[in-house]
């Protein structure tokens, strides 16, 4: 009897499209260990306001996160993320992070750090780790492209700007209405233009798949992703 061949799926995509819970999802569907890479960059954030960087100050930021220690859990049941052995899971989540982050997102030699350490986690897991040996299950922006562009399956997972902003809203301030939509227009669609100038994450590359969760609910949705990994994975 042979044994599986570990499974990457990686899957890119605009703010509030989804992606972190229903990759999430998946990845406990089928045994898979879970990235959250922007999870990374927050954290790194994070660490650089707590030691008192200045963001702007691109060689400065690039020098901490190239030493920051941070632990990622790769349970997608149990997401847990330390820096110098403090848990800031929920910290990074905060508005805060989330206004600040794309000033350490875009500094393009903390991206080069990170495309070297995402990278070296998604070969360590397909051999162990987690999952066994399994697979992982990686998200974030420039997945499809530049970090895992060998990927077993590779989707785009993508919405309306409206849909977009009202589940956001619910995530942050539990409703969606008219002034919770107001008040993360800034996180979802300000931040989204300001990454975009180093990451291209709203179209398609040749080979990726593009899933519309607009209209979907998140189980219809996690339906059709692992539907997409099923087709495409065949493939290879």
């Amino acid at each position: 009897m042979t044994t599986p061949s570990p499974l990457t799926v990686a899957i890119d995509g605009p703010s509030g499209s989804g992606k972190s819970s229903v990759s999430r999802a998946v990845a406990q569907r089928l045994g898979l260990a879970y990235l959250d890479t922007g999870a990374m960059y927050r954290a790194a954030t994070w660490w650089c306001l707590r030691e008192g960087v200045n963001l702007a100050d691109q060689e400065a930021v690039a020098a901490v996160v190239d030493t920051m220690p941070l632990t990622m859990a790769l349970d997608p049941q149990s997401q847990v993320i330390r820096v110098d052995d403090i848990v800031i899971t929920e910290a990074i989540r905060e508005s805060g992070i989330s206004l600040k982050v794309s000033q350490v997102a875009t500094n393009l030699e903390v991206r080069a750090i990170m495309k070297r350490e995402q990278q070296s986690i998604i070969r360590a897991e397909r051999a162990g780790g987690f999952s066994q040996g399994r697979g992982i299950v990686a998200e974030g922006r420039d997945i499809t492209t530049v970090i895992a562009p060998d990927a077993n399956a590779r989707i785009l997972l993508t919405a309306s700007e409206e849909a977009r902003l009202a589940r956001r809203a619910t995530d942050v301030h539990g409703t969606a209405d008219d002034a919770s939509v107001a008040a993360t227009r800034e996180e979802v669609v300000a931040r989204d233009a300001r990454d975009s100038t180093v990451s291209q994450f709203m179209q398609a590359s040749d080979g990726v798949v593009t899933i519309d969760s607009s209209e979907l609910t998140f189980n219809q949705t996690v339906d059709a992703v692992l539907a997409a990994i099923q087709h495409t994975s065949s493939d290879k």
